[in-house]
């Protein structure tokens, strides 16, 4: 990403949070509660997230609900208020369990929450921690001035994804790698910046606002936009846990048990 004078402000962005997942591999866990609710280390695995984004002066985020999804708003309300002497964070929802019946995937939950979000937001999946990641200004103030789609944080490939996703080149752009090319992939941690121009043609073909309730993945996408050379990508190294299964879960509330 390029950078900017330091005098110029970085634009104000909202974020989209997604928590629209049924979370089977979490069962029984998230029979009656959503995951993004489940408690890590003290908080609502949700809590993470807000935290960070209101502290980054992100002032609103969209979070897309299915599974359960009345347990998020009711929980969380329509405003964030952080710790410290951090602003309120406005929250909004798009809800695809009370419109469609069900989760939309990750694409067609984005399309359906987009006019809520502008040109350009933030991503983050709501069943990620992540709680040293900063959603940093200076980073929206690059992508916002570059001719990038997306913007992607790749993190090291944890056990349980030894192949990962995407590789990553010296000139900090994301590579789509064909099966056999042996470059080193790195696994997505689900922290983008995104502009809304990726959720139109050429590079997907969900009408705006996604008014059909269409299901579509995220992935081809951003395949089809790293081949145009249009995505960017930076290694985090901090920590960074898919909290995809209960053992997954309990380790995480172990470590803080045994600080």
């Amino acid at each position: 990403m390029s950078n900017l004078s330091s005098t110029t402000a970085p634009p104000s962005i909202p974020a989209l949070i997604l928590a629209a997942g049924r979370g089977e591999r979490m069962r029984p866990l998230t029979d009656h509660t959503p995951k993004p609710l489940l408690a890590v280390q003290g908080q609502p695995l949700l809590h993470w997230h807000l935290q960070a984004l209101a502290q980054a002066g992100v002032p609103r985020a969209v979070i897309n609900t299915a599974w359960l999804g009345e347990h998020i708003s009711n929980h969380f309300g329509q405003v964030f208020q952080a710790a410290g002497d951090a602003a309120p964070l406005s929250l909004a929802y798009s809800c695809e369990q009370q419109d469609f019946g069900a989760a939309l995937e990750t694409a067609g939950g984005i399309a359906r929450a987009l006019p809520q979000l502008g040109n350009i937001f933030w991503l983050v999946a709501g069943d990620v921690f992540a709680p040293d990641f900063r959603f940093a200004p200076e980073a929206v103030q690059a992508f916002a001035t570059s001719d990038d789609l997306a913007h992607l944080w790749l993190v090291p490939n944890p056990a349980h994804h030894p192949r990962g996703d995407f590789g990553l080149s010296a000139q900090g752009r994301a590579l789509h790698l064909a099966d056999n090319n042996p470059t080193p992939r790195y696994t997505y941690s689900t922290i983008a910046l995104l502009r809304a121009q990726l959720f139109a043609l050429p590079w997907c073909d969900i009408p705006a606002g996604n008014p059909h309730g269409v299901a579509a993945p995220l992935a081809p996408l951003l395949r089809r936009a790293m081949d145009a050379g249009r995505v960017g990508a930076s290694l985090y190294h901090g920590a960074w846990t898919d909290v995809g299964t209960p053992e997954r879960l309990a380790q995480l509330n172990a470590k803080a048990t045994s600080c």
